[in-house]
């Protein structure tokens, strides 16, 4: 981790302090500005390439040194600090891991909605799509299991933050979109055994996918089984 006293190079500290905390239906705050607009173009450019659907373990995708920036300080003791003093909480001894998103299909049971695994404490989702014209796609803050039934939405806009407290109500999901969906999500873990088991569990997923008769069979199942929790 870096030095705590130092500053954020990438990340504006004082829009994240500012953001609002809301309650309703659960702990979420969004920031709109979380990357300065001014950085967008150098930062792209140096972003991985992300080449199928779902989500890739962040030490597996290579990365030029403004995105490599961006990570830095989301890792950082001082950025902590600040989902800290936003949550009230104390992530000290909670491990952080970083998962990116490229692509979605616009398959059905993308974006189904969950809370968020049990070992999860915070998640932060930060947007790197150049734009996202879409209705549909944008992340959905819900009431309930139901993803017609939301308080908020998030699109994953470059720059654009969204981070929430999970808990077993902390519903969040988006309507299947077929696009160019590049996002973060950055999550505060309860142990690095966590980290280590998603981490090859999205290796594997990532070879899969790279081979043409495997992607095809995984694309056919179904990603969640009705009623399933």
């Amino acid at each position: 981790m870096s030095d705590s006293n130092a500053p954020l190079k990438m990340i504006d500290e004082a829009a994240v302090a500012a953001g609002v905390l809301r309650h309703d239906p659960y702990d979420y705050c969004y920031i709109d500005h979380a990357l300065p607009e001014r950085l967008k173009e150098e930062v792209l450019a140096d972003a991985p390439t992300i080449p199928d659907r779902g989500s890739y373990a962040l030490p597996d995708l290579v990365r030029g040194p403004k995105f490599d920036a961006v990570i830095q300080d989301l890792l950082s003791d001082r950025f902590r600090h600040l989902v800290e003093e936003k949550f009230d909480i104390d992530l000290s001894k909670r491990p952080p891991y970083i998962v990116m998103m490229g692509n979605t299909t616009g398959h059905y049971n993308e974006g189904y909605a969950h809370p968020d695994s049990k070992h999860k404490i915070i998640t932060v989702l930060l947007g790197f799509s150049r734009e996202w014209p879409h209705e549909r796609g944008k992340l959905r803050i819900l009431r309930s299991e139901d993803r017609e039934d939301y308080a908020f939405e998030y699109p994953p806009e470059f720059g654009k933050m969204m981070m929430f407290r999970v808990c077993d109500h902390s519903w969040h999901g988006f309507l299947p979109q077929k696009a160019q969906r590049m996002s973060l999500q950055l999550c505060y873990v309860d142990s690095e055994s966590y980290i280590r088991a998603e981490y090859v569990r999205h290796r594997v997923s990532a070879y899969v996918k790279s081979v043409p008769m495997l992607r095809r069979i995984v694309n056919l199942a179904p990603k969640r089984l009705p009623g399933a929790k």
